[in-house]
């Protein structure tokens, strides 16, 4: 039995035998609770204070993850996809790894604070997906209707957005509502933490949204 958790912004923190957290902040920076987690794992997209708090969720034997090197942990197949932060090739923002990785058969793929469409190899190199976490927000990343032309391509089970405005958070980016004002799928509020085996992924795409 898999548990996925939301830490707020775009931390998740993924746990059956082996924790893997993704992208961790340090709470006050950014307004929001900080991450309540150690990982096993943990994955990091870009080197900016709002995703680079490593020591806020380590422990003993942690092991940290910041380039794109194909690699398995602890029987978790991970591979990072070189992308960026921004629509000009990185000028402003830098680079950006999208992870993908598997755990208990369940294929997961991170777009940490990406900038820009997919192109072909790109798409190629994530493949299926069962669980996508996507930034909707704007200013640093893609918008709304940039996240929904992306979730078309990559075709994912699971929808679940990230990276917009919540209560506290003190980042100038959009709330979640233009991205789900152009969802037809269905919606399920999972509140903070979800259990999901393989055989619960859905037959037809579904956009889960977590609260902290």
């Amino acid at each position: 039995m898999l548990q996925i958790r939301w830490h707020g912004h775009a931390c998740w923190e993924i746990t059956n035998d082996i924790t893997v957290v993704t992208d961790p902040h340090d709470g006050k920076s950014i307004g929001i609770p900080a991450p309540s987690t150690a990982g096993d794992i943990i994955l990091v997209s870009h080197d900016h204070y709002d995703h680079n708090s490593t020591k806020s969720v380590e422990k003993e034997g942690s092991k940290v993850v910041t380039d794109s090197r194909k690699r398995n942990i602890e029987n978790i197949e991970i591979k990072g996809i070189d992308s960026f932060h921004d629509e000009c090739g990185g000028e402003k923002r830098g680079k950006n790894i999208i992870y993908k990785f598997i755990i208990g058969e369940v294929s997961f793929c991170h777009l940490g604070d990406l900038g820009h469409d997919l192109n072909e190899g790109q798409l190629q190199q994530i493949g299926d997906v069962d669980i996508l976490f996507i930034p909707v927000g704007g200013t640093f990343t893609i918008d709304a209707v940039q996240a929904w032309n992306i979730i078309e391509k990559i075709q994912p089970k699971i929808i679940v957005p990230m990276h917009y405005k919540i209560g506290g958070l003190s980042l100038p980016i959009a709330s979640i509502d233009p991205f789900l004002e152009k969802n037809k799928h269905r919606l399920f509020k999972v509140g903070n933490e979800i259990d999901i085996e393989k055989e619960d992924l859905p037959a037809e795409p579904e956009v889960w949204t977590f609260t902290l």
